[in-house]
């Protein structure tokens, strides 16, 4: 993970911008600082975001429960070391309860959604979506169990649903709580339906599942509902997370601003990536009060890490980073290397593997296919042309 602070431009004596860069940290974090100290975010890391409020995190590898006790250094194994999932630990201390996933399809991208017309052929309808996922609560809360001790089991043995899983042994039984609360609710819904007030969507869709789960997707809609009186002009659609994932495939233009809870934020914004390139053109945000992070949506994909040159597409990191300027107030940059990256994917050049619809691994580059760096390249030369245009112009003024 890179730390950045914001940046102001500087000019030189010619009053032409010069380049300006960001102090920028590298701490420790994640998988090799889990094996080494039994942590995988240690206290100096969180100092770090603490004190400069921003961070650019990279995808890093998480293992279940057994795999991470075994790989844990032989000094630390019998010491009560629990591993727990960096972001979502940053999402937790900081409070970044607010999610956002941009999923915008390239003109261009051979991986965009394309359906078959009634009177045949194929139209290609524009993927414009936001996902705002509640970031710190739900089934992600991370209050579990198994073998769940005596004070649980009471608690859940005065509700009648429990009744049928009142005798299953504990070796035997996992538990797993939802947690919704009201203000957590209304930030989220509020942030929706603010963001589509200030980027001209019509609708907001609460996505969630309150024919069964009654009380937490009930809270959920019913603060969606409290929310949208404050913004009469901007629809509100309600629907099931499992219907939505098939509407979601017939007809995505339709919608504009998604509203969810955690895992169903979850599911539905990879949901929609996959209309527009995949996770590879994934990025978020994750926003608190005082700290946000951004990081693309995808994992680490361990399994290409070592490849030499490196074939995954950076896409999605680079449109995080392009968010992360948008929140320090540098949106005329972020708009920059959005279109370079547009530039280039509409040009068709050069495309990672994952573009070109052939499987991963080093054989990939024998098969044309673009390596990480070229990628990279090809937008950063599309963006320092911009950037070269943009200055000519400031100083003919």
């Amino acid at each position: 993970m890179a730390l950045a602070v914001k940046f102001s431009p500087r000019r030189s004596a010619s009053s032409t911008p010069s380049a300006s860069r960001p102090t920028t940290f590298t701490p420790d974090i994640g998988w090799e600082c889990w094996i080494r100290e039994g942590n995988a975010l240690p206290e100096r890391t969180l100092h770090l975001l603490r004190q400069h409020k921003i961070g650019l995190f990279g995808a890093i590898t998480s293992k279940p429960k057994k795999e991470a006790e075994a790989e844990l250094s032989p000094a630390l194994k019998g010491r009560g070391c629990q591993y727990f999932s960096p972001i979502v630990s940053m999402r937790q201390k900081f409070n970044l309860d607010i999610c956002m996933r941009p999923c915008l399809s390239f003109p261009g991208n051979p991986l965009n959604f394309i359906r078959k017309k009634p009177a045949g052929g194929f139209e290609e309808p524009k993927v414009d979506v936001v996902v705002f996922r509640q970031n710190t609560e739900g089934l992600y809360a991370g209050v579990e169990w198994s073998n769940p001790p005596a004070p649980v089991r009471d608690a859940l043995r005065t509700h009648s649903k429990f009744k049928p899983f009142e005798n299953v042994p504990g070796e035997d039984l996992a538990i797993s709580v939802r947690i919704i609360t009201r203000p957590a609710a209304r930030r989220i819904c509020e942030a929706a339906f603010q963001h589509a007030r200030q980027f001209g969507y019509k609708s907001v869709t609460i996505c969630e599942k309150p024919n069964v789960l009654r009380e937490t997707s009930g809270l959920m809609e019913e603060v969606a509902r409290e929310a949208q009186k404050q913004y009469s002009e901007i629809a509100l659609w309600s629907t099931n997370i499992d219907a939505q994932t098939m509407w979601l495939t017939k007809n995505p233009e339709d919608y504009g601003v998604i509203v969810a809870s955690n895992l169903f934020g979850d599911v539905i914004s990879d949901a929609f990536a996959g209309l527009v390139g995949g996770l590879g053109f994934a990025a978020s945000g994750n926003i608190g009060d005082e700290v946000a992070v951004f990081e693309p949506t995808h994992g680490s994909a361990p399994k290409y890490a070592e490849l030499n040159p490196p074939i995954v597409n950076p896409i999605a990191m680079i449109l995080s980073a392009a968010m992360m300027l948008d929140h320090i107030g540098e949106r005329d940059k972020a708009e920059k290397i959005r279109a370079a990256i547009a530039a280039v994917v509409a040009e068709g050049k050069v495309r990672t593997y994952d573009m070109m619809r052939i499987s991963g691994g080093a054989k990939s580059i024998t098969l044309g296919a673009a390596s990480t760096t070229q990628l990279t390249d090809a937008i950063l030369a599309k963006l320092e042309v911009a950037v070269e245009k943009a200055y000519a112009g400031s100083a003919s003024n």
